[in-house]
């Protein structure tokens, strides 16, 4: 199983060719709905002949990875199946964080090792640097041996795998939607309070951005508990009142405080930062509205 064929040639269909054209894997094909998107990817990874033909895509490879977005992949499934009849010993990976494999079951009835396939992390552009999914944590779900064959195929591009189950998806999804796309609406909000002070966008997360990859840094070496630092984990009540005035003239950013203050306190409680008389004082002032 070294040829492979992407459905779907976009930010992550092309980050998997290019990383697993490096490991030693042969990309044969890359369909896209846009043919110059699928030409695009094909030079960026090297090779791979681009088409609009998902079935002559699909013919070329053993393995069949489908990087379509969430709302085409059942379509995609169905119609993989109806064009091509023998699927004996082909894996086939969807790479949705939502859905689950049963989604490709039209291919698993024909023979094919289907499983969801899902990298911890996000794709920005095309060009991602072939070494992108080291140290990444992939989940999988399915056939047994879709996800062995899966394991041997992350674990070449450096990742690491894990089993989740297909009910526990939503819920895992919600978490890495969390952890990336809400960590930008944080920064966006932060960025924007620096900017109401005489700063530049473009100045304003230059400001923060060391003070994030500090906080991430901590997060590793200990924990989320252990890394939480600032007022309400060193139970500096004046501050956070301070912080509260402030913010009332701009609402939008009032409430997401309050919300997250809220969800630090939780956590300096569970960690022993504060003493509970502070921690009430502490209640009492994010429920006063």
């Amino acid at each position: 199983m070294k040829s492979i064929a992407i459905i779907g040639a976009g930010r992550l269909g092309t980050s998997l060719g290019n990383a697993l054209k490096k490991t030693g894997y042969q990309i044969k094909a890359l369909s896209c709905l846009s043919l110059s998107s699928a030409r695009e990817s094909s030079r960026l990874i090297g090779e791979g002949r681009p088409c609009t033909d998902n079935l002559k895509a699909a013919g070329t490879s053993r393995i069949i990875i489908i990087t379509v977005p969430d709302d085409k992949i059942k379509k995609s499934a169905e119609e993989l199946a109806s064009g091509i009849p023998d699927w004996e010993e082909k894996l086939v990976w969807h790479c949705s964080g939502l859905l689950p494999s049963r989604i490709l079951d039209p291919l698993k009835a024909k023979g094919a090792l289907t499983a969801s396939v899902h990298p911890v992390q996000s794709f920005a552009k095309k060009n991602a640097d072939p070494d992108v999914f080291k140290g990444v944590y992939f989940s999988m779900e399915g056939n047994p041996e879709a996800q062995q064959a899966s394991k041997t195929i992350i674990k070449k591009l450096g990742g690491h795998s894990f089993v989740i189950k297909a009910e526990d998806k939503p819920l895992y999804h919600a978490a890495c939607s969390i952890a990336s796309n809400f960590l930008l609406v944080l920064l966006e909000s932060a960025s924007s309070l620096l900017q109401k002070s005489g700063n530049t966008p473009e100045k304003s997360l230059k400001i923060l951005f060391p003070l994030v990859q500090g906080t991430l840094q901590n997060v590793k070496n200990f924990n989320t508990r252990s890394a939480l630092t600032g007022p309400i984990a060193r139970g500096d009540i004046k501050t956070i009142s301070s912080q509260l005035e402030a913010l009332r003239k701009h609402p939008p950013h009032y409430e997401m405080f309050l919300k997250l203050a809220s969800q630090a306190l939780e956590m300096a409680i569970r960690k022993n930062k504060i003493s509970s008389q502070n921690a009430k004082i502490f209640k009492a002032l994010l429920e006063e509205k």
